[in-house]
């Protein structure tokens, strides 16, 4: 059943022939339609297998305390079937949807098949391995049959730059921050769509949260599946190595008013507007990020400040950067301020958010994009220290000084 559909893509993609792969993450985990838990379900009642390492993407709902957050049981019982089927089938029960930063990190060159957006762009273009955008339930066949149709960015001459993003006269000090590597993946995304960009003129050392929040972004807002920085990204040493020797097909230069415009963008929620809630960890928090989180909560308390008892603070990861925040010794600092922590899976996969939620504040670009479709919200975006202080204010409240003055 599974390599019938893996042929009959490789039909529909014009590809000659199949291709292993050694690795697979499966994003059709999640609850989104009882097609797909029969179809899970189906594999593994034939006896389906995973024949290479599969990890799993974020699930609809937290598995060990989807109670607290008011969910449906007859939602949670499908769920947990649909999880069951899955790894019933081999699958790892990673329930994340930034598996590059938790278990099994891909090796560069290596031949993947990987769901989710974000994923499959940072696969590509910070690990440089080689996957195509899989779709759901395309995903759970390749990792049954090992296989993949030979084709798109599986193919070294199919990675190559187009188009070349030139970043001029940024200041330094803005292309440090977290909202930087936001704002410019969620401008890269509009300005590439499915083409693959080149950008010059990045500052050497982004962190891997910077790379997973610019990767989420670029994916939500265009269809980028792999982007290239020179001298920062595994297959852009060079400008000619990232053009494989080539020209540009355009060159786009971007300044502060590129920037500054596609910041503005990310939010439709007014300055001054009254915060319902805050949602942080889309992609899934890390430990680094839970550990800034902390130390922001701190400052605001050792002030006296305290969170808007109106305001809910949601922070959705996975099970192990959970067991490196117990670990940590400040789960009590993040707790003890109110925020909640949701595990395995999204905002957008599980009904956790009521339906008087009015205004959503995030620092992510992915959210921020997503929000107002998936969730009948107005967002506002701003920094991880925006985000704490306004909800301890119970509203919107972002000092923009940096994008202002750009």
């Amino acid at each position: 059943m599974a390599m019938r559909i893996v042929s009959r893509m490789a039909e529909v993609l014009d590809a000659c022939e199949l291709m292993d792969i050694t690795q697979a993450h499966i994003d059709g985990c999640g609850l989104l339609s009882e097609t797909g838990l029969e179809f899970a379900e189906t594999l593994a009642a034939k006896g389906g297998k995973v024949c290479v390492p599969t990890t799993l993407n974020m699930g609809p709902l937290d598995l060990q305390n989807w109670k607290e957050f008011g969910i449906d049981e007859d939602f949670a019982g499908k769920a947990i079937r649909q999880a069951k089927a899955y790894t019933d089938m081999g699958c790892i029960p990673t329930w994340t949807c930034a598996p590059y930063q938790s278990y099994l990190t891909p090796r560069f060159g290596q031949q993947i098949a990987w769901g989710e957006s974000n994923a499959i762009c940072y696969a590509n273009s910070v690990l440089g391995a080689r996957t195509n955008r899989y779709a759901d339930y395309m995903d759970i066949c390749a990792a049954i049959t090992g296989r993949v149709p030979k084709c798109g960015l599986h193919l070294r001459e199919n990675r190559k730059g187009q188009v070349l993003l030139r970043l001029v006269d940024i200041p330094p000090a803005l292309m440090q921050t977290n909202e930087f590597y936001v704002v410019l993946g969620h401008l890269l995304g509009t300005l590439a769509a499915d083409r693959i960009a080149v950008i010059e003129g990045l500052a050497p050392d982004p962190s891997s949260d910077q790379l997973k929040a610019f990767c989420a972004a670029a994916a939500s807002s265009g269809a980028v599946a792999i982007f290239h920085a020179i001298g920062v990204t595994p297959e852009a040493s060079t400008f000619e190595q990232a053009f494989d020797g080539g020209e540009p097909e355009q060159v786009v230069e971007i300044g502060p008013a590129q920037l500054r415009k596609a910041h503005s963008e990310l939010s439709t929620a007014a300055e001054g507007a009254k915060l319902d809630l805050v949602v942080l960890g889309c992609p899934h928090f890390s430990f680094d990020e839970f550990r800034e989180l902390a130390h922001l909560i701190r400052a605001e308390t050792q002030k006296g400040s305290a969170i808007d008892r109106r305001v809910r603070f949601v922070v959705i990861s996975c099970q192990t950067s959970y067991a490196l925040l117990q670990r940590g010794g400040f789960l009590d600092v993040l707790t003890g301020f109110g925020v909640e922590i949701t595990l395995d899976t999204c905002v957008f996969h599980t009904p956790m958010v009521s339906q008087d939620t009015k205004v959503v504040m995030t620092n992510s670009g992915k959210c921020s994009y997503y929000a107002p479709g998936e969730l009948g919200v107005e967002v506002a975006f701003g920094s991880m220290a925006q985000c704490v202080e306004s909800a301890v204010k119970g509203k919107i409240c972002r000092e923009e000084t940096i994008w202002k003055e750009l």
